[in-house]
């Protein structure tokens, strides 16, 4: 299957796909991103792909328009105008009550169906589905709470260990229900690393940190990274490569920060090829988000940040199969980290059992079968 980028191929209106998700400084990029990976798929198959995204401070919408895909922009209500709901854990998010987004949504559909319409925010669930339903023949979710009831044909969450009876009492009966981390939605290029990447970390001497924590990074963790490695007993020819979103708001003090160290250390934003940086890297320090999968894909061992409440249980389950260790952010963060980058890179043993039970979780293939499940229901084929 040749991915290509969807700018370079002549549109098709036989499928129409909408994805409803957002970004900004408190959601972070997560939703966006792994939406665009589901969207540069179903292009490739012919499907006609745009997004529907409200225009918080930190949205993606730029970057969504610079990958090929039209974006319909919400306005986001001032602080007083939000709504009085906040039964959900995550309605705060929408910074509108679910009525207004949900007839905003239907207006920026327009008066003809969808073919699918793919929904990704935790502030959204049944009452929006059941508002949208006569905007699109099918409607999919992306979910990783299990949390709220959802009126959906298909449901996907990536999470580690989760089992298709969480959401069974969730959803209506008909729902096809896709669970755990082996459908995890990656660009094609980490199933394209894997076999380089595995192969070049059972080789050579571990030098190589990738520091990634999220594309906003809101409480400036990565700086409190790079503190705590200045105080380690690193090898000399050690190199830290740091990656921060295009919205992170320290990304300045990072830079400084990067420039004091004794190891040379870059400070990178807008990658393109991730999956290139994360194969040459021996291990990583991140949070436990999406890019999760990412590293798991390329068998890179990782330290573990929760950066958010609803990262814990991925990071857990992480440490329990052996692929990550996790750092908590508390008090002796500083000199637990050390300690811990210490104890890793200095133990190839160590690191490659790690990369081991990673590679095992993920194979970078799952974004494909999620692609060609949506189509199966128009009959198309991916």
């Amino acid at each position: 299957m040749n991915l290509m980028p969807p700018s370079h191929r002549p549109p098709s209106h036989r499928y129409n796909v909408v994805f409803r998700a957002d970004a900004s400084i408190d959601i972070g990029t997560g939703h966006i991103m792994r939406c665009l990976t589901l969207a540069d798929m179903l292009a490739e198959a012919g499907f006609e792909c745009r997004f529907v995204c409200r225009a918080h401070t930190g949205n993606l919408s730029g970057l969504i328009r610079q990958r090929g895909f039209a974006v319909s922009e919400l306005q986001p209500d001032s602080e007083g105008d939000i709504g009085n709901e906040r039964d959900l854990a995550h309605s705060h998010w929408l910074r509108v009550d679910w009525q207004r987004d949900a007839r905003q949504t239907i207006a920026a559909i327009g008066d003809a169906p969808v073919d699918w319409l793919i929904v990704d925010h935790y502030a959204l669930d049944i009452r929006w589905e059941r508002f949208l339903r006569s905007s699109t023949k099918y409607l999919m979710v992306l979910d990783d709470l299990a949390d709220r009831e959802h009126s959906c044909d298909l449901l996907l969450d990536q999470s580690l260990g989760r089992a298709s009876n969480d959401y069974r009492p969730l959803v209506p009966a008909h729902c096809q229900i896709l669970v755990g981390a082996r459908f995890a939605l990656l660009r094609p290029q980490f199933a394209q690393k894997r076999s380089y990447s595995l192969a070049r970390r059972r080789q050579g001497v571990p030098r190589r940190l990738l520091v990634t924590l999220g594309g906003v990074d809101r409480e400036n963790v990565t700086e409190r990274v790079l503190c705590a490695l200045e105080q380690c007993a690193l090898p000399n020819a050690t190199e830290i490569t740091v990656v921060m979103g295009q919205h992170a708001p320290w990304a300045d003090v990072v830079r400084e920060k990067a420039a004091q160290l004794q190891w040379k250390t870059t400070v990178m934003s807008n990658v393109d090829d991730m999956a290139s940086l994360m194969s040459d890297a021996d291990l990583a320090i991140g949070a436990a988000g999406s890019t999760s999968w990412e590293r798991c894909a390329l068998g890179v061992p990782t330290i573990l940040m929760v950066l958010a409440e609803n990262q814990r249980e991925v990071a857990q389950k992480l440490a329990i199969e052996g692929a990550a260790k996790i750092v908590e952010l508390g008090t002796d963060f500083d000199s637990r980290i050390g300690s811990v980058v210490e104890s890793l890179i200095w133990n190839k043993m160590m690191l490659d059992g790690m990369s081991e039970r990673a590679a095992t979780i993920c194979d970078g293939e799952g974004g494909l079968e999620v692609a060609r499940q949506i189509a199966y229901r128009l009959g198309s084929r991916v």
